[in-house]
């Protein structure tokens, strides 16, 4: 990856996710067209998919741990290894960056550890697959929002719907607290797409991620420790928490970081709505949850939105 930390801020009403966007819609002004076409288009989306698989994987591994470690011990866990992993393979150099370099940084660990703490929160009061479509609700606001094209409000609209449908329309019956937490988690959702946009621009490689990483697992650090304590030094729970913090942190959240350096903002957070979906299988294949006819025609719903996302961005590609 190159070091776009010197790349311009626009000026826009939204102006991080229309930098974001200015290479997947419009190129720069003098800069040349993308180079390879639609594969070139094609691999930031590959970056997400895999992302979404290696988290939501992570994050059925972490509910097997929450009865050993509690949610917020899990938090604790995966915040706390990730950026210990980071640091090492990052190895991020702390000297040459402007005080709006670190402001970003801060914000985005803030984001990164509210988005985990409360979502866990919401995990452990709430279904996952509940948890998951309401967190989702975030990234689409944020697509329609941030979008200048009404074919990316259509796809936020179907993916929406194949979300709604998904709930199985119980939201009425879950408990208003974890619904609460889990609406929350999708604001810090969308703050967090934002804030790792702007971070792959100010630093080089994972650089940023490794020291957002680092605030992200200070500010959950007291939390998990007030929570459960000695639990969280047992050498099982400490090995399944590496495991979901290289599954749930580690490798999807370095994924994202690569994606939005090369992916508009609007077809990212659209793209965001597989989760509910990739969610429901790791359900099924790990916690041995099943899925009914109505839950596979969402997932179809949400699929088939996320590609109809990706086909405008391909199209965009091509013109541009």
């Amino acid at each position: 990856m190159n070091d776009q930390g010197t790349a311009a801020e626009p000026a826009a009403a939204f102006a991080v996710p229309e930098a974001v966007a200015a290479l997947g819609e419009q190129g720069a002004p003098g800069d040349p067209a993308p180079a390879g076409g639609r594969g070139a288009a094609l691999a930031p989306v590959a970056l997400v998919v895999a992302g979404g698989l290696s988290v939501q994987f992570g994050a059925a591994v972490a509910v097997l741990l929450m009865p050993k470690a509690g949610a917020l011990g899990v938090v604790t866990l995966r915040l706390a290894a990730a950026a210990l992993v980071l640091l090492v393979v990052c190895r991020p150099r702390l000297r040459g960056h402007s005080r709006a370099d670190w402001g970003t940084v801060l914000a985005f660990g803030v984001a990164m550890g509210g988005m985990n703490t409360l979502f866990y929160q919401a995990a452990d009061r709430i279904p996952l697959g509940a948890a998951v479509t309401l967190e989702v609700l975030g990234p689409l606001a944020l697509s329609v929002f941030a979008s200048r094209r009404l074919v990316n409000v259509v796809w936020a609209a179907l993916a929406l719907g194949g979300v709604v449908l998904l709930s199985g329309g119980g939201f009425d019956r879950l408990d208003p607290v974890g619904a609460a937490f889990a609406l929350g988690a999708g604001a810090m959702w969308a703050a967090y797409i934002i804030f790792s946009a702007r971070t792959g621009r100010r630093f080089p490689q994972a650089d940023g991620l490794a020291l957002a990483m680092v605030v992200a697992a200070a500010l959950s650090l007291p939390l998990g420790i007030m929570e459960s304590g000695s639990k969280l030094l047992v050498p099982s729970t400490l090995g399944l928490g590496a495991a979901v913090a290289l599954l749930s942190s580690v490798l999807p959240y370095t994924l994202e970081l690569m994606a939005l350096r090369r992916l508009p903002a609007p077809t990212f957070a659209i793209l965001m709505s597989l989760e509910p979906a990739i969610a429901a299988m790791a359900g099924f294949l790990i916690l041995d949850q099943a899925l009914s006819t109505t839950d596979a025609l969402a997932i179809a719903l949400v699929i088939g939105a996320s590609m109809g996302a990706v086909r405008s961005q391909v199209r965009g590609v091509g013109k541009s």
